[in-house]
């Protein structure tokens, strides 16, 4: 059909427009984001809202002092998708120490960079991320505090 020509020809032009300014690991993220969604019950969870307005929430689950499993959400765009994507990713098999060390720079680094009025995207991933590591060590510290979550 020759609308289907005409929206293949306008996907390729967006995917080229795209590609001018993000990295392909940017799209790829954006596109195909890791670790979409939320972990019932988590022994960690963080909400943060940054500048812009966008909201993103990271939760994990922690075993022997390990992220053995990290999930995020976010209503923000395509760049917070991505760094959410990215940030839950590092997490994963990271002790809690290796997981602090996780910067807004060490997300931009992964991702290939974002322009510079999206890198507050890759500030409130490593913010949320700690976050929920903060939650999770105080949870841990103090257990009969789950109970009133």
């Amino acid at each position: 059909m020759e609308s289907d020509g005409s929206f293949k020809e306008l996907e390729e032009a967006v995917m080229a427009d795209m590609r001018d300014i993000y990295s392909e690991k940017v799209i790829d993220h954006f596109l195909n984001p890791r670790n979409l969604g939320q972990i019932q019950s988590p022994d960690g969870f963080g909400r943060v809202t940054g500048p812009c307005g966008d909201t993103m929430e990271i939760s994990l689950r922690v075993k022997d002092g390990k992220i053995i499993n990290a999930a995020f959400w976010t209503d923000g765009c395509g760049t917070s998708i991505a760094s959410g994507s990215m940030v839950t990713e590092l997490a994963k098999g990271k002790t809690i120490a290796e997981v602090l060390k996780i910067t807004p720079n060490t997300i931009l680094e992964e991702l290939g960079g974002l322009p510079e009025e999206s890198i507050h995207c890759s500030v409130l991933a490593a913010n949320t991320l700690r976050e929920s590591i903060k939650d999770y060590l105080a949870f841990k510290n103090e257990p009969w505090k789950r109970a009133y979550r």
